[in-house]
This record gives structure tokens, C-alpha cells and sequence, in this order.
């Protein structure tokens, strides 16, 4: 299997109302590193699992709608917590609309709250 990732990065705020989270319920900010793996069983007709300059704009493109958001006012999330789980979630879905996931064979969206903590959201297309 082969696997490219890029990274970028966003910032929110948001809440997490429900007394299981504590302090997080309050309207919070979080700088949210996100990494995107495409995969392969085999490479594409160039020697590549994907260019990477158009990974990272496909990225880019799907952040650009969460960036510096209230994600408590952002639609995606409307009747729904936005956790960190959530979030990658929304981003998989994003991501899978913008390209051919007939040729690959899956996709993983990983986010980082901080250096010891992060969430991934995993699909396979086989």
C-alpha cells in the first residue's frame, strides 16, 4: 500500500455543551493541525499516489470554509457537537466529494488538538 499526507492547519472556536465535557463547554479556540493520507494499492500512471501540489490544495480548499469559524454557527455542524472526531469526519466527507475515490483505496483524515492528543476519521474505498 502506498500513502501520501499533507498537513495544514486551522483555527475555531466552538463550544461542546453537554456537562461530559466540562470546561469545554464554553466557547473555546483551537488550533487544529490537520493531516490528510491518501492511499494506494498501486501508483497512478505517473509514479505517484497523487500530486502533491493538488493534494494540498484540495485540502486547503475543503479548510478554507472552517477557517477562523465559530463552528457553533458553521451549518455543517448545525444539531451536532463539534469534537475534534466530528470535525475529521466533516473533512473525509469534504475531501471525498472533490475527487475520484474510485482510484484509491482509502483516505484518513487525522487532527491534532495539541502534541498529545488527536483524532482520525478513516475510509476505506475497497
Amino acid at each position: 500500500m502506498y500513502s501520501l499526507t499533507v498537513r495544514d492547519h486551522i483555527m475555531i472556536a466552538h463550544s461542546l455543551p453537554d456537562p461530559f465535557f466540562g470546561p469545554a463547554q464554553a466557547l473555546h479556540g483551537a488550533t487544529l493541525v490537520v493531516e490528510v493520507t491518501w492511499r494506494r494499492a498501486e501508483l497512478g500512471p505517473h509514479g505517484v499516489v497523487m500530486d502533491i501540489g493538488a493534494a494540498t490544495s484540495m485540502l486547503s480548499d475543503v479548510l478554507q470554509s472552517l477557517r477562523y469559524a465559530n463552528l457553533d454557527e458553521h451549518p455543517a455542524f448545525a444539531g451536532r457537537l463539534s469534537t475534534t472526531e466530528t470535525i475529521a469526519g466533516h473533512i473525509s466527507e469534504e475531501l471525498c466529494r472533490n475527487f475520484d475515490t474510485n482510484e484509491f483505496a482509502g483516505l484518513g483524515v487525522l487532527l491534532r488538538e495539541h502534541p498529545d492528543a488527536w483524532a482520525c476519521h478513516d475510509i476505506d474505498f475497497d
